[in-house]
């Protein structure tokens, strides 16, 4: 059943409450599509990243080969973060006035630590590396970090969509205002500016000024259409169920059913479908009175969880008696899930 739901998107993410066995899912997804001929990227956007030890290699910032087929990446937030406001300072200095370069470097010093500026990054960085795939890989999975950080991911594409476009029409209005005022002629730094420069006809003002501003406006509109564009295409994406599937993974216990039913809320209020609940974990019923026990306290746990979400089918995958470490481990893991359906 988790197959058939890869097998025909473009973006899988797999999300949950710390703890449950997200990472071990994704990568055992990833495994199985990249088996079945899809070149695969499997990217991690949790800080505390565990596809390297999983995988038992180092996986950094920049693609790895894990298997035949299957990419790894993880993705560094402080890094992106960084690269995202030295971008943003690199283009405020450009277009800003020099003598506000000390305001910019204040403004991007209090932005590094503000809410929201690791989450702006990260998902500029999520956006980044769908476009990337496009042509080279045939399936992305994003194994993301805890319930509360992948919701505000979630809805950020819409929200910075409309905050750019809020951006475009304030441009546009001040242009407008600008334009008018330096028909009025009431614009000028220097009104001998006038008289000793070379002038644009009815507004008072030197040529080389006008074309400068027209220039940095000009510019500021480009870099928000390209932003806006590119918020938009993520926003189009993650919520088109036909190329994107988000999995909950849990286990069996009180606190993780809860939080799968708050975060399937956040993802609805988000537009964003969720295809399956992956129970891990379960525990067997014929192991012990123990064991046996612990299933029928899980079992009334699912059974609250059935009642909350009752259109959303749910997979369960078994407690196993070791770790799932390695390649070959998590290959053995994927066994589980059967092959996927050819397209």
């Amino acid at each position: 059943m988790l197959l058939d739901l890869i097998a025909n998107r473009e973006v899988l993410f797999v999300g949950g409450k710390g703890g449950v066995g997200k990472t071990t899912v994704a990568s055992a997804l990833a495994l199985s599509a990249a088996r079945a001929g899809r070149h695969t990227l499997v990217v991690s956007t949790d800080p505390a990243h565990n596809l390297g030890h999983l995988w038992g290699r180092p996986v950094g910032d920049e693609p790895v080969r894990l298997a035949e087929g299957l990419d790894g990446l993880e993705i560094d937030p402080q890094r992106t973060t960084d690269e995202h406001l030295a971008a943003v300072g690199s283009t405020m200095r450009r277009l800003m006035p020099e003598r506000l370069s000390g305001e910019v470097r204040k403004h991007l010093d209090l932005a590094r630590d503000a809410p929201g500026t690791h989450e702006a990054a990260v998902l500029e960085r999520i956006a980044e590396t769908v476009e990337q795939a496009q042509g080279r890989y045939e399936l992305v999975v994003f194994d993301t970090a805890p319930s509360g950080h992948t919701a505000r991911l979630m809805s950020l594409p819409e929200t910075m969509a409309a905050w750019t476009d809020g951006l475009l029409r304030r441009q546009a209005r001040s242009e407008k205002f600008g334009a008018a005022l330096r028909g009025l002629g009431g614009d000028r730094d220097d009104p001998g500016e006038a008289i000793l420069g070379d002038t644009r006809a009815g507004t008072g003002e030197p040529r080389d000024r006008v074309d400068r501003r027209a220039r940095r406006d000009q510019e500021i509109r480009r870099v928000l259409v390209r932003r806006q564009l590119r918020f938009e295409g993520l926003r189009e994406l993650i919520t088109d169920p036909a190329r994107t599937v988000f999995l909950i993974v849990l286990t069996a216990e009180r606190l993780p059913v809860l939080e799968t039913v708050e975060l399937h809320e956040q993802l609805a209020r988000s537009g964003v479908a969720v295809g399956a609940l992956v129970v891990n974990k379960r525990s067997p019923s014929d192991e012990g009175e123990f064991l046996a026990a612990r299933r029928e306290q899980e079992s009334a746990h699912l059974a609250e969880l059935t009642r909350a979400l009752p259109e959303v089918p749910q997979v369960e995958l078994p407690l196993r008696g070791g770790d799932v470490v390695g390649p070959e481990a998590i290959g053995r893991f994927a066994d589980g899930f059967g092959e996927v359906p050819k397209n």
